[in-house]
């Protein structure tokens, strides 16, 4: 189970490092406009915010690659507090997303699934 938890939470790692390119890096372009919905004006309007959004999407990316790496080092419990915490905050986010706009629900879930997995996964296999 450890294994597969980890497994699901790289997945959402990598989405969330897919969400970092799209807000911060290409938010402007037609790909990008298509996938959030936004118009020309509104992507160059929220540009600064959208910049911003992607970092701490790449954050919480980095903070699960970093607690996968420790944990294969050996540290069995930094290294599970580290993909507790940042894929925990990627479902909390997915959450926030669905309350907040419900219109977005099928976004959210893809930004909370796969992290959700990730954890459940992961405190089994820790817990066995």
């Amino acid at each position: 189970m450890l294994i597969a938890g980890l497994v699901f939470a790289a997945v959402a790692a990598l989405v969330h490092v897919f969400i970092f390119y799209l807000e911060s890096i290409a938010w402007t372009t037609p790909r990008a406009r298509a996938v959030f919905g936004t118009s020309e004006p509104e992507a160059e309007a929220t540009k600064a915010l959208a910049l911003n959004q992607g970092f701490y999407n790449l954050f919480l990316a980095v903070l699960v690659g970093a607690g996968i790496v420790v944990l294969a080092a050996g540290q069995q419990a930094v290294g599970a507090t580290l993909v507790f915490a940042g894929a925990g905050s990627m479902v909390a986010a997915g959450i926030v997303l669905i309350v907040s706009d419900p219109s977005k629900t099928s976004a959210a879930l893809k930004q909370l699934v796969p992290p959700a997995i990730g954890v459940l996964l992961l405190a089994i296999g820790v817990m066995a």
